[in-house]
């Protein structure tokens, strides 16, 4: 049976979206690390919005020349009245992650990181790429 449409794509749409996530914690999803890439003269600043996420919970590695940036956060709301029965109990668990080519070249000394009120800056240099050299291997003709 069809759901009859009145705005989107059915009547059930939004039903069971939280209309107070972004009220409870502050952002909602589509604000978790979104990042604005600039380029310098030095190299590329990357700065990513992590709001809500302590220091301690960030992490940045550097593999296969991709730097990967990842973030968890656990949160928990307990109110309860005088006898001690719950009025409400909230909890939210989550974790994001996301990856930038940086090159092979790169190293983890050669990225400098800052994280401030919930915001990451990086730093990532621009390094020279040079082209490596083609070793010609020649055969020898006989006769």
């Amino acid at each position: 049976m069809l759901m009859p449409s009145i705005f989107g794509e059915s009547l059930l749409d939004n039903f069971f979206d939280d209309p107070f996530e972004t009220y409870r914690y502050g952002t909602g999803s589509s604000e978790m690390m979104k990042t604005d890439i600039k380029d310098t003269d030095q190299g590329y600043e990357l700065i990513m919005s992590l709001p809500g996420v302590k220091k301690e919970d960030v992490r940045a590695e550097l593999k296969d020349g991709y730097l990967t940036i990842s973030a968890a956060t656990n949160s928990s709301r307990d109110e309860k009245d005088q006898e001690g029965r719950y009025i409400r109990r909230e909890r939210y668990s989550g974790s994001c992650s996301r990856s930038f080519y940086v090159g092979d070249q790169m190293t983890e000394a050669d990225i400098k990181a800052k994280f401030e009120n919930g915001t990451l800056t990086l730093m990532v240099p621009k390094k020279e790429v040079t082209p490596e050299v083609e070793d010609k291997k020649y055969i020898a003709i006989e006769g």
